[in-house]
């Protein structure tokens, strides 16, 4: 019954995670323009994602443009969305081997081919917890170092928005998740080792009763 709820837990973390990840790869709002001089009215906020660009007027109106080229695109944009959509596709891997070998389900029969495959299943999404982690840190990274950069124009800086910010909470949640699931499998393990069988408890009373 642990074994049920801890998979179940694990998965609904990762499933979570993996909805997040799909979520900030198409939010705009990876870097948002940074207002330093608050003296200067601020006409419009513009906005820059993996796919594309927006312009928030003042007046609630938005106009958004898709990238031109990929090659145009800076590296931490062009790894940025190699990797969030492989994380994305990793949890969909990840959730289709994990059902399989869930206990809840019966398209695997034995008890240790089970353990390895949700094991394998957490691993994967762990896996893409950090595929989606490594670019999120790139970019924020950048938008620090270019925000204190004297050299750079304050029209062009930029803040952290809030596609970064769900980036990290998926990533939170997709290396827990694949540590639940991971952990169930051991608990599993650990049951299935020191619990003696039937058969061998039956056997061990006949000799008993035979040598006396």
């Amino acid at each position: 019954m642990l074994t049920v709820c801890l998979e179940s837990l694990g998965l609904t973390l990762c499933v979570a995670g993996s909805v997040l990840v799909m979520a900030a790869c198409g939010m705009p709002t990876w870097k948002v323009s940074a207002f330093i001089d608050s003296n200067i009215v601020v006409a419009q906020t513009i906005w820059d994602g993996l796919w594309m660009t927006c312009v928030v007027q003042s007046t609630g109106q938005m106009q958004c443009k898709v990238h031109d080229s990929v090659l145009a695109l800076t590296r931490d944009l062009q790894t940025a969305r190699a990797l969030t959509v492989l994380s994305a596709a990793l949890g969909f891997a990840a959730l289709a081997v994990t059902v399989t070998g869930a206990q809840c389900t019966t398209c695997v029969a034995d008890s240790a081919v089970k353990r390895r495959v949700v094991r394998a299943g957490g691993i994967v999404y762990a896996a893409s917890g950090l595929f989606v982690l490594v670019p999120l840190c790139w970019i924020a990274n950048n938008i620090i170092v270019d925000f204190h950069d004297p050299h750079v124009a304050s029209s062009k800086k930029r803040e952290i928005g809030a596609a970064i910010y769900t980036g990290w909470a998926a990533a939170a949640l997709l290396l827990l998740g694949g540590a639940v699931l991971c952990c169930s499998c051991t608990r599993t393990a650990a049951s299935g080792k020191y619990a003696p069988s039937t058969e061998t408890t039956c056997t061990a009373e006949c000799d008993k009763k035979y040598y006396v």
